[in-house]
């Protein structure tokens, strides 16, 4: 696009007429703005871990020790000094990657250091927020964030906000004894009529329940002392921005939740402030905030923190109220993506989030255990299902292309930390050529490949949550920098951004080939084979247009694999995209042998 508008530009030049007389030209902003959700391959990145473009910012501009800045790079549970310089600086290497669009971790200003004395760990992920509305200075300031999406556009790539509406930082404290640790309190044994439970004196007189949206009735819950009585800090009482954040009306107060039915939207989400989100004043607030940020940057989509510890109702008004303030910004294509977490395959319980929330798409949990469970050389069942059960999402399967698909990330754990754990005993070449045959599902099947920064560069972990959030630039953890890495004799005490890294590689390849294979990005699935032990798996997508097959074949096992895979009868002769050598033309109609190498994979397009 540079190279043709400068040649453009001196066609013009040379006829003597001025650049501002010249036809407007599409620009990399215009350009991306048209491209759909499906259409992305995104790179998801948490600032604080990734690269230090400014020293000076380490410390938040705090003083003191750890407990008050939050900044020790040599424990996981702190700030390391990563910020939005430094991702500005790298942007060259994830588009080389093949990302055409960058998750950024929350940026927002955070709280810095948190929990019980003895356990304090800093907000260096971003999810511990106080102050919605500017950038927390640990990663530089609202100029810095200006600059990446900038620079990002600039390049052709969105950038998405990593968002949070269930809660704050934990500024609220209870009145009552903590001896329990604060157990969630039900609305059936403390009711919001009275106060200290259903023998208690009655408050909130006509307060007809949190199911009735109206301003008139929640202007009658004027106590705010539901189950526990919230009490605010002296030296916190104004530390949430925008200021109605400091009234504790404004959230549940009912004590931790246990994960498990009413608490799982109504309680305090591991001790944070779980906001009301029935509340009017809570969704008007937050449709105010996050609608700023699209004012303010022009940024092309959000990802929802927690979205299922949220009443849905929320959300079908939320949803709307961003895709109207995008648009109005000239954003038609604004991907709007919610966390519904689930321990397992479990597509329903996403798909009921896109129905009964409206949330246009979820996190494909279920994706990332089906394929995991296959490249690990276990059952292929779920993953054959795929294409079936993408008739649960509301809008069917074209709506499930848009789902951000992955292998694992900063809560759950590493792709490579899971295949690992299937077979401790596996060898590193084994590894490698199984984190590459479910990078090469990801990067090829339905939905939106989301690259968990670092696996590129065989990043592996020893669990979820602090042990997979392991720095890119040259790390002082002792437990990051003991680990063995895939595809590399490096490790974390070393920078990693390593372009001949072979996963590295194998991503870009693939990146590359799904831009210019409709079939890839907006192509329907029909799955070909699949088993319930290691072996192959085959699944076919046609191009939306053509309706050219392009078949994908991947063996799950150590062994070569050789066998007949059906095709449509007028897929007669194919070419080889990627992986290992395709047949040249079909053994019958309907019919087309493949053969694999161990952990191989094929991408084969029938040709015209």
């Amino acid at each position: 696009m540079i190279r043709r508008y400068a040649l453009m530009a001196a066609s013009i030049l040379s006829l003597g007429l001025s650049l501002s007389t010249a036809p407007a030209q599409a620009g990399p902003l215009e350009d991306l703005r048209t491209r759909s959700p499906e259409q992305e391959v995104i790179y998801f990145v948490l600032p604080d871990r990734f690269e230090n473009g400014d020293p000076s910012n380490d410390k938040g501009g705090l003083q003191g020790g750890k407990l008050d800045t939050g900044f020790d790079p040599a424990d996981k549970a702190f700030y390391h000094g990563g910020d939005l310089k430094g991702l500005t600086a790298r942007l060259g290497y994830i588009q080389g990657l093949g990302a055409t669009a960058i998750w950024v971790g929350p940026i927002f200003k955070n709280k810095p250091v948190q929990g019980p004395k003895g356990e304090e760990s800093a907000g260096y992920h971003g999810y511990w927020i106080t102050d919605f509305t500017h950038v927390d200075p640990h990663f530089g300031s609202d100029a810095d964030f200006k600059a990446l999406v900038d620079a990002a556009h600039a390049r052709g790539m969105k950038v998405y906000m990593d968002i949070i509406a269930n809660h704050t930082a934990d500024v609220i404290r209870y009145k009552e004894s903590a001896a329990e640790g604060y157990p969630y309190r039900s609305k059936a044994d403390y009711p919001v009529s009275l106060r200290g439970g259903t023998t208690g004196k009655t408050i909130n007189p006509g307060f007809a329940g949190d199911q009735n949206p109206s301003v008139a009735n929640w202007a009658k819950l004027t106590d705010p002392s539901f189950a526990y009585t919230p009490v605010v800090p002296k030296d916190e009482t104004r530390v949430k921005v925008p200021a109605w954040l400091n009234d504790p009306i404004y959230y549940h107060n009912r004590g931790n939740t246990d994960w498990k039915g009413e608490s799982a939207q109504y309680g305090d989400f591991v001790g944070l402030d779980d906001l009301a989100t029935e509340h009017p004043r809570v969704v008007g607030g937050m449709i105010a905030i996050y609608g700023d940020w699209i004012d303010r940057y022009g940024i092309d989509g959000f990802r929802i923190d927690t979205a299922k510890h949220v009443n849905p109702a929320f959300w079908q008004a939320f949803v709307p109220a961003m895709k109207a303030r995008a648009a109005a910004k000239g954003i038609p294509n604004f991907h709007i993506f919610g966390e519904v977490m689930t321990g397992d395959y479990d597509p329903a319980l996403l798909a009921s989030w896109t129905r009964n929330a409206g949330l246009p798409g979820v996190l494909d949990f279920a994706f990332m255990h089906a394929v995991l469970k296959a490249a690990g050389g276990g059952s292929s069942e779920e993953l054959a299902r795929l294409p079936d059960d993408d008739g649960l999402y509301e809008g069917g399967a074209k709506a499930a292309l848009q789902l951000p698909t992955f292998l694992g990330n900063h809560d759950a754990g590493r792709a490579a930390m899971f295949l690992k754990t299937a077979d401790p005993a596996m060898s590193a070449d084994e590894l490698l050529k199984r984190d590459e045959l479910a990078h090469a599902m990801l990067l090829t099947l339905r939905g939106v490949p989301t690259i968990y920064y670092g696996d590129e560069q065989g990043f592996v972990g020893a669990g979820g949550d602090q042990l997979s959030r392991q720095d890119m630039f040259a790390s002082k953890v002792a437990i990051y920098n003991g680990e063995a890495l895939v595809g590399t004799t490096k490790t974390t005490a070393t920078e990693n951004f390593d372009p001949a890294h072979p996963l590295y590689r194998l991503i870009a390849q693939l990146s590359a080939l799904r831009v210019k294979t409709p079939a890839l990005t907006s192509g329907r699935s029909v799955t070909r084979a699949a088993s319930d032990k290691p072996g192959l798996v085959a699944i076919s997508r046609f191009d939306p247009e053509t309706n050219r097959e392009v078949l994908l074949t991947f063996n799950t096992s150590t062994a070569a694999v050789a066998s007949q895979v059906a095709v449509e009868p007028a897929s007669l002769a194919f070419e080889t995209l990627a992986g290992a050598p395709c047949a040249a033309q079909a053994s019958a109609p309907g019919s087309v042998r493949i053969e694999l190498p161990p952990l191989g994979f094929a991408v084969c397009a029938a040709k015209p």
